[in-house]
């Protein structure tokens, strides 16, 4: 075995999921990491109002963006809680929903463990949906222009997940294999985080980058995100490794390719409905 293959196969075991600390107070990469997604989405949202001539005051994409902020935290616990942690809510609803614990001289901070994206997904469309009537703007209209930027963001999430060595792969002899330390057993497995950030996040993004000026209705982004992101995660989900807790929910599927057969479902619905009443609006002027 080379060095650059030992290498590979040890590399999480070599990340320190904390980017720094001091004393009690620590920073850590995955934190962060949801900062330079925001941070990208916002920046390209903004880049395309000024390049595209988008019919959206500048305030606007802060505005959305902290209301999908919003809907981001509270959907993506929330999901996790109902599709992944319903048994430990049962057994310990208020321990489970509020990441605090008594502690001399007040409460301690535990933490927040658990995020689904679908929920996150859910929780969004929520928000922006509020957001969208307080402002009197379509749903997709403001959907679609957060939406091309939103893969990029989510790269970095995924890259997240790896340096904090969770969310890891099944069990491989193939060469892109790796050790990682959380797993229960010490075998190589696939890197699934890099997989779904290359195709859910670079790949998804390269695709809606070059559509976004091509959207022939309302919608039509929202859909082909949808449906994509999906598609993708339903395929992928084949390397990653089963929640522990669940196993397999549905014959020989995962509950992230339960989700995401609903998503891909929603995606063409959307991009059926949406079409149908461009072309009605079309026939009527």
């Amino acid at each position: 075995m080379n060095d650059l293959s030992l290498w590979w196969q040890n590399l999480p075991a070599q990340m320190n999921p904390v980017l720094f600390s001091s004393g009690s107070f620590a920073v850590r990469w995955y934190g962060m990491m949801y900062v330079i997604a925001f941070a990208i989405v916002y920046l390209l949202t903004r880049y395309r109002l000024a390049s595209e001539k988008l019919p959206f005051d500048r305030s606007f994409v802060g505005d959305a963006l902290t209301w999908a902020m919003g809907g981001v935290v509270l959907g993506g616990r929330l999901g996790y809680i109902l599709f992944y942690g319903m048994d430990s809510f049962l057994s310990d609803p208020l321990g489970t929903v509020i990441p605090w614990i008594p502690a001399p001289g007040g409460c301690r901070f535990t933490g927040v463990t658990g995020m689904s994206y679908h929920g996150g997904v859910i929780g969004v469309v929520l928000a922006l949906l509020l957001f969208s009537r307080s402002q009197k703007t379509g749903f997709f209209k403001t959907f679609d222009l957060l939406i091309p930027a939103v893969p990029l963001g989510y790269t970095f999430g995924r890259i997240g997940n790896f340096i904090n060595g969770e969310l890891y792969g099944r069990v491989t002899d193939a060469a892109v294999g790796m050790y990682f330390p959380l797993a229960p057993t010490y075998e190589l497995r696939h890197p699934s985080q890099l997989y779904e950030a290359f195709f859910e996040g670079i790949v998804l993004f390269i695709i809606l980058w070059l559509l976004r000026k091509k959207s022939p209705f309302p919608g039509f982004l929202s859909a082909i995100y949808l449906f994509g992101y999906g598609f993708f995660r339903f395929f992928i989900e084949y390397f990653r490794e089963p929640d522990a807790q669940l196993g397999f929910v549905l014959f020989n599927f995962s509950m992230g390719q339960v989700l995401c057969f609903f998503m891909m479902i929603a995606g063409i619905t959307i991009y059926l409905v949406q079409r149908e009443a461009a072309v009605r609006s079309a026939g009527g002027q």
